[in-house]
C-alpha cells in the first residue's frame, strides 16, 4: 500500500468525521445558549438551567433505545480507492485493521477521531468544547459516544474495556478517570503511523492476551462425545465449571488447548485464557460471553478460588492433576472429564487431518512413532509445507515431513539430559548373531507395540506401556552404541540422562530431576537412555538408616514412572546382578553384550580406521584380532595410532603406530600386553612401551 493512498483514505474518512463534529458542536452550542446566565452561572444552577438539563438527560435516556443515526453510506471516492488498492493486491491500512481486529464502521470512526489530534491540535479544542470542559482536550469515551454513529449504548459498550478497540490495545487509557465516560484515550504505539501508510506490522499493533484464536488446522479431539455433552451443558447453564484432566503422558499444554477449544466450540462460545488479574478476565469473559480457560498445574491461590466462587462465568479448568477445592465445587455446578493419551487410531486421524497428503505405510508409521499434540502437528505441517516450497523440486510435502519433525521436536536437551543425534547405523555394530537379532527386534517391537496394545487390546492386560530394554556387559562392548543405533533405526532422537546431575543428596530432588528427564523425553518423542544405570536402579536394601528409606523410596518412584512411560527406555549396566529384580521383571528385552571374539575383533579393527585414513600395507588385522580387546578399546587404540602417525609426519599409519596405540590402551586398562601376543611384531613393543 502506497502512502498516498493511505493518506487519501484517511482524508475521506475525516470528511465524514468533520460533519459529525460540526453537528455535535451545533448541539453543544444550542445547549450552552440555554444554560448561559452571565450573572448567575459562575455561582449557581438556576431553575431554568435545571429544567433544560432535565430535558437534556430525558432526551439522552430516550435515545438509549433508538436506532441512532445509523451507518453513513460509503462515499464513492472511498469505494473507488478500495477497488484500486485491491487491483494492485493491496489493502488500505484502516481496512487491514478492521479485518484483523473485527472493527465495525463505528469502531473505525472512533479510531479516526482519536487519531485526528495527532494531525492538528485544533481538534483538541473542538473536543473540549463538545464535552464542555477545556481541561479535556484528548478524545474521551464521552466524546466518541457523542460524535459517533449508531445507538448510544451500543457505542458506549463498544468503547468499554471489553470492546475490540481497547481490548486489543488499539486505543489505550490516558491517565485515571472517576467515570469510564470521562476516560481519555490515545492511540496504541504504531497505530498512527500505520494509518498514514508509513509501514508497520498489523499483527504488532494490537494484542488481546486473553484471546484464544482458532487454529488454522482443526484436528480430531479425544473423547469428542464426552466433550460435546459437557460443552452443551456449559451452553445451557446446567454446568458452569468444567474440569478437563490430563494424566501423564497425555497432557502437554497445547494438547490441553485443543481439548478446551473443542469444549468451547461445543458450547458455542469464544474461548479466553486467564492472564493476570482474574477478576478483570472474568469481567471481559462475561462481556463477550466466553468460556474462561484456567490451567491449574501451578497451585492456584485463594484469590482465584474466591473470585470463581462469586462469579458465574463459564470456566474450564485443566491440569495434569485434578484441582477440586470443596468451596468452589459447593458454589458452582461442576462437571469433569479425564482425557486419556491418544491411541493409535486417534493419532492416525490427527496426522491425516494435519497433513492430508499422507497415506499408506508412512501415515501408519508416523502414528506409531510419534505421540504429538495438536500444536506440534500443526507446526510439523507448517514446516514441511515451507520445506517443500523452499526446495522447489516438485516433491510432495510428505517427503519433507521427517526433517520437519526433527526441527519441531529435537534439540530440547538441557539440565540433566543430553540430546544425541544418532549418526551410526547397523553396519557400524559388531555383535554376535543372537545379540544383533535382539537389537533389531527392539526397534520392531517399538513400532508394533501401539498397534497390538491399542488395536489388539493388549494394553488392557498389562500396566506396562512402551518398550523397556536392559543392556548388560563389560564397558566398551557396544551398549551405548546399540542404543544410538536402535534410536536411528526408529528415526528418533536419543536423550541421555546425566546421572551426576540427577542424583541428589536432598530428599525428593532425585525424583524431581527424574520426572523432568521423563517429561522431556515424552515431549520430544525421544528414546531415553540411562547409561551406567546401577546408581539409580540398584537393588533396594534393608533399612538401617534414614537414608536407606529414602533410597528405597527413589527406587519405588522409578518403578512406577518406568511403567507409566509409553516410550522406549534403555538402561545399560556393567552387571545385570546390580539391577533391582523389580526392574528386571519390567524389561521386555534383556541383552547381554559379551566381549568380542576373534571374528568380531577383526571386523572392529577394520571399522576403526575410516576409509579416508592412509593405512600402511604392513598393518596385519589377523594379528590384531588375536588381542583380547573390546570395541571401545580398539577404537581408542586406532585413534592413538593415527595421532602417533600424524605427530611423526608419517605418510601413512603403519603397524608400529598401531602397536603404540595398543600398548597405550592396555596401559590405560591396567593390563599387561605380552610380546608373544603380537607374533612377528613383538619387536615393535620394546620401543613403544610406556
Amino acid at each position: 500500500m502506497t502512502m498516498d493512498a493511505a493518506i487519501e483514505h484517511l482524508r475521506i474518512r475525516l470528511t465524514g468525521t468533520h460533519r459529525a463534529l460540526r453537528a455535535a458542536v451545533e448541539r453543544q452550542a444550542a445547549l450552552a445558549a440555554q444554560l448561559t446566565r452571565p450573572d448567575l452561572t459562575p455561582y449557581c444552577v438556576t431553575d431554568e438551567q435545571v429544567g433544560v438539563l432535565l430535558d437534556q438527560v430525558a432526551a439522552v435516556a430516550a435515545a438509549m433505545t433508538e436506532p441512532g443515526d445509523g451507518v453513513p453510506p460509503e462515499p464513492d471516492a472511498e469505494r473507488d480507492l478500495r477497488r484500486a488498492a485491491a487491483a494492485n493486491g493491496r489493502t488500505l491500512p484502516l481496512d487491514a485493521l478492521a479485518t484483523r481486529f473485527g472493527l465495525s464502521r463505528a469502531d473505525q470512526d472512533a479510531l479516526v477521531l482519536v487519531a485526528a489530534p495527532e494531525l492538528d491540535p485544533g481538534y483538541g479544542r473542538i473536543y473540549a468544547y463538545i464535552v464542555d470542559n477545556l481541561n479535556r482536550r484528548l478524545p474521551s469515551v464521552e466524546l466518541l459516544v457523542t460524535v459517533g454513529t449508531g445507538p448510544r449504548l451500543a457505542r458506549r459498550r463498544a468503547l468499554g474495556p471489553a470492546g475490540p478497540l481497547r481490548r486489543f490495545g488499539l486505543l489505550r487509557p490516558s491517565g485515571d478517570a472517576p467515570l469510564d465516560l470521562d476516560q481519555e484515550l490515545v492511540l496504541g504505539p504504531g497505530v498512527f503511523e500505520f494509518l498514514l501508510g508509513w509501514g508497520g506490522d498489523v499483527g504488532l499493533l494490537g494484542h488481546d492476551p486473553g484471546e484464544v484464536a482458532a487454529p488454522r488446522v482443526v484436528l480430531p479431539v479425544l473423547s469428542s462425545d464426552g466433550l460435546t455433552r459437557l460443552g452443551r451443558a456449559l451452553a445451557s447453564g446446567d454446568v458452569d465449571l468444567a474440569g478437563l484432566w490430563f494424566p501423564p503422558p497425555a497432557g502437554p499444554p497445547d494438547g490441553q488447548l485443543d481439548a478446551v477449544r473443542a469444549l468451547a466450540q461445543a458450547a458455542g462460545k469464544p474461548l479466553r485464557r486467564l492472564t493476570s488479574a482474574v477478576e478483570d478476565d472474568l469481567r471481559i469473559a462475561a462481556a463477550v460471553d466466553a468460556v474462561l480457560w484456567i490451567p491449574v498445574d501451578d497451585v492456584p491461590d485463594e484469590t482465584l478460588v474466591a473470585a470463581l466462587v462469586r462469579s458465574r462465568v463459564p470456566v474450564c479448568l485443566t491440569g495434569l492433576k485434578p484441582w477440586r477445592p470443596a468451596s468452589l465445587l459447593a458454589a458452582r455446578s461442576y462437571g469433569e472429564l479425564t482425557i486419556p493419551s491418544p491411541d493409535f487410531q486417534d493419532r492416525r486421524a490427527m496426522w491425516s487431518a494435519a497433513l492430508p497428503g499422507l497415506a499408506g505405510p508412512l501415515l501408519e508409521d508416523l502414528a506409531v512413532r510419534y505421540r504429538m499434540s495438536g500444536g506440534e502437528l500443526r507446526a510439523v505441517a507448517s514446516v514441511a509445507g515451507a520445506g517443500a516450497r523452499l526446495a522447489g523440486d516438485g516433491q510432495p510435502v510428505a517427503e519433507h515431513v521427517e526433517p520437519a519433525i526433527a526441527t519441531v521436536t529435537r534439540g530440547r536437551s538441557g539440565g540433566a539430559v543430553q540430546a544425541i543425534l544418532p549418526r551410526r547405523g547397523l553396519d557400524d555394530l559388531v555383535l554376535p548373531g543372537p545379540q544383533l537379532t535382539q537389537i533389531m527386534e527392539i526397534a520392531s517391537a517399538f513400532r508394533a507395540w501401539p498397534r497390538i496394545a491399542e488395536t489388539w487390546g493388549f494394553a488392557r492386560r498389562s500396566a506396562h506401556g512402551g518398550v523397556k530394554a536392559l543392556f548388560t556387559g563389560e564397558p566398551g562392548t557396544g551398549k551405548t552404541m546399540s542404543a544410538e543405533i536402535v534410536t536411528g533405526m526408529l528415526g528418533l532422537e536419543l536423550l541421555k540422562v546425566d546421572l551426576a546431575q540427577v542424583v541428589s543428596k536432598w530428599v525428593g530432588e532425585t525424583e524431581k530431576n527424574m520426572e523432568t528427564a521423563f517429561r522431556r523425553a515424552e515431549e520430544s518423542h525421544a528414546v531415553l537412555l540411562f547409561d551406567e544405570a546401577d546408581a539409580l536402579f540398584g537393588k533396594r536394601g534393608e533399612v538401617r538408616h534414614g537414608t536407606d528409606r529414602y533410597a528405597n523410596l527413589e527406587v519405588g518412584y522409578l518403578l512406577q514412572r518406568l511403567e507409566a512411560s509409553d516410550g522406549l527406555i534403555i538402561l545399560t549396566s556393567n552387571l545385570k546382578e546390580n539391577i533391582d529384580p523389580a526392574f528386571t521383571r519390567r524389561f521386555h528385552f534383556v541383552v547381554h553384550f559379551p566381549r568380542p571374539g576373534a571374528a568380531e575383533r577383526r571386523r572392529l579393527w577394520r571399522l576403526a580406521f575410516p576409509p579416508e585414513a592412509p593405512l600402511a600395507a604392513d598393518v596385519d588385522f589377523d594379528v590384531l584380532a588375536r588381542l583380547d580387546m573390546t570395541g571401545a578399546g580398539i577404537t581408542a587404540a586406532a585413534r592413538t595410532a593415527a595421532l602417533a602417525a600424524a605427530d611423526a609426519t608419517a605418510a601413512s599409519i603403519g603397524m608400529r603406530h598401531v602397536v603404540r596405540g595398543v600398548a597405550r590402551q592396555f596401559h590405560r586398562e591396567a593390563r599387561l600386553l605380552r610380546p608373544a601376543e603380537l607374533g612377528p611384531f613383538a619387536h615393535l613393543l620394546d620401543s613403544e612401551a610406556p
